[in-house]
């Protein structure tokens, strides 16, 4: 489903039902959500059994909940939104204090669709459902795409500049180190936002190798440039060291363009938060 179908989705029939045991979350992302859809009906509910109810009352077309709920596992709940009669399958967003261990450790289920780590803050929290609801592009963002396949680079590629990013593509991790050096450098005008990168390259070096050479030989932290990096490996432990090498997130092949543009722009707005401000 891409964005735009969600958007018309949600647009004809705007039911989200937003799960977590903290009122105040609920509150947050109802304000969200009512903000970009003003004609929305968000379902706040502190517990499975009261989601369960909503479920029976009718489908609805998005959903957030909690990992840890009074009564159950958000997990769970994912997989009964899931197997629900009549519910079409639609986002179901994990937002959680433990998000980051989950999906470091490769605990999230094929039932989630997404999730967000509470420990980024309330602001980052409206920015990524806003992704979801109501997708902005990130003006004058340059992707530095790194894949050694050119028919996968061109597919993906458009899939970018749809969203009016501007994406450098290379074939290998050596041209990526080339031109993240020149822009040390200063041998170049051109800024890079964000790195996108293949696990599997031609060459010597992989995908890992550009996340740790970006993370140690560069020193850039996560938000000073991150890096997403597409995966068709579904081996957890491969999975986890990406992640504890210093990849911002994964993104699983085959490439669904929804999932890939609003993980791409929610991190580039993300660092573009934690730059400083300038003073005049």
């Amino acid at each position: 489903m891409s964005t735009h179908e969600l958007k018309h989705l949600i647009s004809d029939a705007p039911r989200v039902m937003v799960v977590d045991g903290s009122k105040l979350v609920r509150r947050l992302i109802s304000d969200v959500l009512k903000r970009e859809l003003p004609d929305v009906e968000v379902v706040g509910c502190a517990s499975i059994a009261e989601a369960r109810e909503a479920l029976a009352a009718g489908p609805v077309h998005l959903v957030t909940t909690s990992l840890a709920l009074p009564d159950g596992d958000g997990l769970a709940l994912a997989r009964g939104v899931r197997e629900t009669a009549g519910q079409a399958y639609v986002p179901v967003i994990v937002v959680s204090g433990d998000a980051q261990q989950h999906l470091e450790q490769r605990r999230f289920t094929e039932y989630v669709t997404d999730y967000f780590d509470k420990a980024l803050g309330h602001e980052a929290l409206a920015t990524f459902i806003r992704g979801y609801v109501q997708p902005e592009p990130v003006a004058n963002a340059t992707v530095l795409y790194v894949e050694d396949s050119r028919v996968v680079a061109e597919a993906t590629k458009r899939m970018l500049e749809r969203h009016d990013l501007h994406v450098v593509h290379v074939l290998t991790a050596e041209d990526a180190f080339s031109l993240l050096t020149a822009e040390s450098l200063g041998r170049t005008t051109r800024q890079v936002d964000l790195v996108l990168t293949d696990v599997t390259l031609k060459g010597e070096l992989s995908g890992r190798d550009v996340v740790e050479r970006i993370r140690v030989d560069f020193a850039y932290g996560k938000r000073r440039l991150p890096v997403l990096v597409m995966t068709g490996d579904s081996n957890p432990h491969n999975q986890s060291a990406l992640l504890q090498s210093g990849a911002n997130d994964l993104v699983q092949k085959p490439i669904e363009e929804r999932l890939l543009v609003t993980k791409v722009l929610f991190q580039l707005r993300l660092a573009r938060m934690a730059q400083p401000a300038v003073v005049l």
